[in-house]
C-alpha cells in the first residue's frame, strides 16, 4: 500500500490503484461513482441503458444455464496461496504472438459498442491503448475498422505511468504499445472478406481471430421479447464495418437502402457454417500479412483444438460466447485443461467466458491459457461512465489481479502461475450464491 516501499520491477504496481481510491474517499470525500464488484455493477448498468442496450450485452441462449455453467466452473477451482514469498515486485508480462504485453488481459470483441455509450468503439481502444492491453475489433462494429485504429493510437500516445513502461517493437514494423487483433465474421463473398482484411491490415491489425460459433445467432428469449435486433431498425448502428467498406458497397448500396439487415445477414451472421477445410486453405490473411497468425475463436472441445492446430492455426480462443449460443453447455473452464493437454504449447490459448476478476485471471492462467479476454466488465463500465467508466474497470481489475498475486504468494505470471496445476485444488461440490445473492451472506 505504500509507493514509497515499492521497488521497480517488471510490472506496474496495479495494487496502488486501490490506495489511489482510498485515499481519494478518506482526504477529499470522493468516492467512486459506480461499484466494480461484478454483480452491483451489472445490476446497476440496467439503469444506465434502455433495454435494447442491456439485454443485447447480456443475453444468454436459452435458460442462461451455459452463462451460469461458466461461473460455477471458476467456484469449483479454488486457488492455493504460499507465505513467506517475496512479492514485493510481481512480473504479470508475457509475450503473444511476438507481442509484448504489461498483464495478460484482452478486450474481446463486442458488437455494436453505440449502444453502451455515444462513441463506441473508440471508448475500448483507446483505454487499451493507454493501458498497452491487446484490443479486439469485433466484424459488429458501429465504428469504421480505421477510426477504431486511430483511437487505439490515441490512447497509447498518452503519456502517463500506467504506459509509459510498455513501449516495445511490434512486428507490424514502428513503435507499438498496444497490439490489435481483428475477429472476423467471414462471410461467403471472398471478394468483401478480403477487402475487411486488407483494411485491418492498413490500420494496425495484425492478428486476425475468426470466429466460428455464430454463423447462426443462438435462441436467445429475452431479446425475442422485444425484437432485439438492432441490426434490422432504420439508421441501425451494427452496420458500420459494413457500409465504410468500399467493396461491399459496391455491390449492396441499394441492398442496404432498402434493407438494414443486408450487412448483418450476409457477411456477420450469414446462416452457412464454414468447415475445417475452407479455415485449412483460407490463405488470404497470411498473404497479405506476410504471415501474420491466425486464430480461430469458439473452440470447446480438445479434438477441435487439434483440428485447428492441423490446420495452420497459431492460436483458438478457448470461448462459449459467454453462454449466447448454445444453452445447457460446458462451461469453459470446465474444457480447458483438456485443450490444453491435446495442443499444449504448440499453439497460444487465449481464454474467453465468465470472467470477472482478477482471481479468474489467475485461475485460467493455472489451467493453461496464456491470456484472457474480458468482455460483458468493459461494456459495464463504459455504459457508466465512458472512457472513465471503462478505464476505472480495467485498472481494477488489473489491481485486483496484481493484488491476488501479491497476497497469494505468487511473483510472475510465466514462471509460478501458467499451466501450474498446484496452485489450484479441484472441488467438486457447491455452486456459487445466484445474482443478488452475495449481499445476504
Amino acid at each position: 500500500m505504500d509507493p514509497e516501499n515499492k521497488p521497480k520491477g517488471p510490472s506496474p504496481h496495479y495494487s496502488l490503484y486501490q490506495r489511489e481510491m482510498f485515499k481519494r474517499g478518506g482526504e477529499t470525500g470522493i468516492l467512486p461513482s459506480f461499484s466494480v464488484h461484478p454483480e452491483e455493477l451489472q445490476e446497476s448498468t440496467k439503469k444506465k441503458l434502455n433495454d435494447r442496450g442491456y439485454f443485447y450485452a447480456n443475453s444468454n441462449a436459452g435458460l442462461g444455464w451455459t452463462d451460469r455453467a461458466n461461473r460455477e466452473a471458476f467456484y469449483r477451482w479454488r486457488i492455493v496461496p504460499r507465505t513467506c514469498v517475496d512479492t514485493n515486485t510481481r512480473d504479470l508480462t508475457t509475450t503473444i504472438f511476438g507481442h509484448k504485453i504489461p498483464a495478460p488481459i484482452m478486450f474481446a470483441p463486442i458488437g455494436i459498442n453505440k449502444l453502451y455509450t455515444p462513441l463506441g468503439e473508440l471508448v475500448p481502444a483507446r483505454v487499451a491503448g493507454e493501458l498497452g492491453i491487446p484490443y479486439c475489433l469485433s466484424t459488429a462494429a458501429s465504428q469504421s475498422i480505421e477510426d477504431v485504429a486511430r483511437a487505439n493510437d490515441e490512447g497509447a500516445s498518452e503519456k502517463n505511468e500506467s504506459n509509459s513502461v510498455h513501449e516495445y517493437s511490434g512486428p507490424n514494423g514502428g513503435n507499438a504499445k498496444s497490439p490489435r487483433f481483428f475477429q472476423l465474421y467471414m462471410g461467403h463473398d471472398d471478394e468483401v472478406t478480403l477487402s475487411l482484411l486488407n483494411r485491418a491490415w492498413k490500420s494496425g491489425f495484425d492478428v486476425v481471430m475468426l470466429t466460428t460459433d455464430t454463423w447462426q445467432l443462438g435462441w436467445r428469449p429475452t431479446d425475442i421479447n422485444i425484437a432485439n435486433y438492432v441490426f434490422y431498425y432504420p439508421g441501425a448502428v451494427g452496420n458500420e464495418v459494413g457500409t465504410s467498406d468500399p467493396v461491399f458497397m459496391e455491390k449492396h448500396k441499394q441492398d442496404i437502402e432498402k434493407d438494414s439487415g443486408k450487412w448483418i445477414d450476409s457477411s456477420v451472421w450469414h446462416g452457412k457454417a464454414h468447415t475445417w477445410e475452407k479455415v485449412n486453405v483460407d490463405t488470404q490473411w497470411k498473404n497479405i500479412s506476410g504471415g501474420r497468425p491466425f486464430v480461430v475463436k469458439g473452440i470447446q472441445n480438445a479434438l477441435d483444438a487439434k483440428l485447428a492446430l492441423q490446420a495452420g492455426c497459431e492460436g483458438i480462443v478457448v470461448t462459449n460466447h459467454a453462454g449466447r449460443q448454445v444453452d445447457g453447455a460446458v462451461g469453459s473452464l470446465d474444457v480447458l485443461p483438456e485443450i490444453v493437454e491435446a495442443v499444449g504449447d504448440n499453439m497460444t490459448i487465449l481464454f474467453d467466458s465468465g470472467v470477472r476478476t482478477g482471481s479468474d485471471v489467475f485461475k485460467a492462467l493455472a489451467l493453461g491459457a496464456h491470456a484472457v479476454m474480458i468482455g460483458r466488465l468493459y461494456v459495464w463500465g463504459m455504459a457508466h461512465e465512458g472512457v472513465h467508466g471503462c478505464r476505472h474497470v480495467l485498472k481494477s481489475l488489473l489491481a485486483d489481479l496484481d493484488i491476488t498475486m501479491t497476497v497469494a504468494g505468487y511473483r510472475s505470471i510465466r514462471e509460478d502461475v501458467h499451466r501450474n496445476r498446484d496452485a489450484l485444488r479441484f472441488c467438486a461440490s457447491g455452486v456459487p450464491p445466484g445474482p443478488g445473492e452475495h449481499a445476504k451472506l
